[in-house]
């Protein structure tokens, strides 16, 4: 029940039809007695800048979780961003600290990274494919980087993004072979789309899934359907997958100790949340 001490926590991106914190939060609020609600807020790119510090002007925001297409913009629109968030050029989770600065956090590589290593995948040493340097993206071969990969494949459509980030993780991991420039997932061990391809009907495959060796783990973020395009081409050839969802629910936990709230698990949140696709 939404009182007048409810806390706001803004689901703030664009478009909102693909949203699917809110029915994940709130049951989990409901649930543990969280008087706080996830609101979702469609704001286009011209005008979230204003918006991100307007809606912190709010005096019972607890936080606000971001989305496409502001992740990036975001980290230059804040006082502090963590390591994790530099590295990816992007943040998905921002707090207003009591001295009314604000702190940008990112998330979406944690809960990637805890998911595949949840379905036995050992990360350290392995060779991964990223196609999509963007935000979740950059995130998630940020994350991999931190876990030990011994080397990161990079591709992106657009070379600056592409580049800039291949540049960061040099510079933070001089151990790391990156390489850049193919999205041939020959030889690795493991596989993500990092893009929006697979949001729409008829979107082409980031990859070629014939090149994809039946051990390779295939990792998708796309959320709108449970099993996309790209996840279904992948387990027809025998491969293990971990759908959009799963780096949902993993990252989740983290979000709530970012935002002091009572943490809980994935495996909580997955029994009380409304997901329907």
């Amino acid at each position: 029940m939404i009182s007048g001490n409810t806390e706001i926590i803004a689901h703030i991106g664009f478009p909102t039809h693909a949203f699917k914190a809110p029915m994940i939060y709130n049951p989990y609020f409901d649930q543990a007695g969280i008087d706080a609600v996830v609101v979702p807020m469609g704001c286009q790119t011209a005008d979230y800048p204003a918006f991100l510090k307007a809606v912190f002007n709010l005096a019972n925001i607890r936080g606000a979780l971001i989305t496409m297409p502001h992740k990036v913009t975001t980290v230059g629109l804040l006082d502090e961003v963590s390591p994790t968030a530099r590295i990816a050029g992007a943040c998905n989770a921002v707090r207003r600290n009591a001295d009314g600065k604000l702190i940008g956090d990112m998330f979406d590589g944690e809960g990637f990274v805890r998911g595949v290593q949840r379905k036995g995948l050992q990360i350290s040493g392995i060779r991964a494919l990223v196609v999509g340097c963007g935000g979740v993206g950059s995130a998630i071969a940020a994350s991999l980087a931190a876990a030990g990969v011994s080397t990161l494949q990079l591709f992106d459509a657009y070379t600056p993004s592409m580049e800039g980030l291949a540049t960061r993780l040099r510079e933070h991991y001089p151990a790391l072979l990156v390489e850049t420039g193919s999205n041939d997932p020959a030889g690795c061990d493991l596989v993500v789309n990092g893009t929006p391809m697979g949001m729409n009907d008829g979107d082409p495959l980031p990859m070629d899934v014939e090149r994809i060796a039946p051990t390779t783990f295939v990792g998708e973020v796309v959320m709108k359907s449970e099993m996309t395009a790209f996840l279904r081409a992948a387990v027809a050839r025998g491969c293990p997958v971990q759908v959009g969802t799963d780096m949902l629910f993993e990252q989740i936990p983290a979000y709530l100790e970012f935002f002091g709230l009572p943490t809980t698990t994935p495996e909580v949140l997955r029994s009380v949340a409304t997901l329907k696709y």
